[in-house]
């Protein structure tokens, strides 16, 4: 249970899932001073390891994806922020984004949510959000590397 809910951190009455986001951004500044394919291999590695304790923590709590449980929100940060660089604009815009994914969870996040179960569901659903996330900012990285670029051409 402590992994689970990130030192009881999603125990919190307010907002677990923001609380458990946050824990992510320290991981997430060690990643990135790893090489890149380590750093996809440890996050890849966190997530099947988040799939089993989640999983084992839903049957002791026997609720279907309860809130306390925060590790799934963790592994989704680290999706965030992969390969990304590490700066206050970047991890703020990567933090927001990825807590409006999974707290609206537009389709298909919400669509993957409904179809799978166990630890598998409750971690998938984040990893998705995080994977779109991670789209976003890199978008929104160009589109402001092309605008600067023009602006000062």
């Amino acid at each position: 249970m402590f992994f689970a809910t990130g030192g009881f951190v999603g125990n919190l009455p307010l907002a677990p899932g923001t609380f458990g986001s946050l824990i992510g951004l320290p991981i997430c500044f060690f990643l990135t001073k790893l090489p890149a394919f380590v750093s996809a291999i440890l996050i890849g590695l966190f997530a099947l390891a988040a799939v089993g304790i989640a999983g084992r923590a839903e049957t002791m709590l026997n609720t279907k994806d309860p809130g306390c449980i925060v590790i799934d929100e963790v592994a989704g940060q680290m999706v965030t922020l992969f390969g990304l660089p590490f700066n206050f604009p970047v991890v703020m815009g990567g933090f927001l984004a990825f807590r409006c994914l999974d707290i609206v969870k537009p389709f298909p996040i919400r669509w993957l949510e409904r179809r799978l179960s166990g630890g598998f569901g409750i971690v998938a659903d984040d990893i998705l959000a995080g994977l779109m996330a991670n789209i976003i900012i890199r978008c929104i990285i160009i589109i402001f590397s092309i605008n600067r670029h023009n602006l000062s051409g």
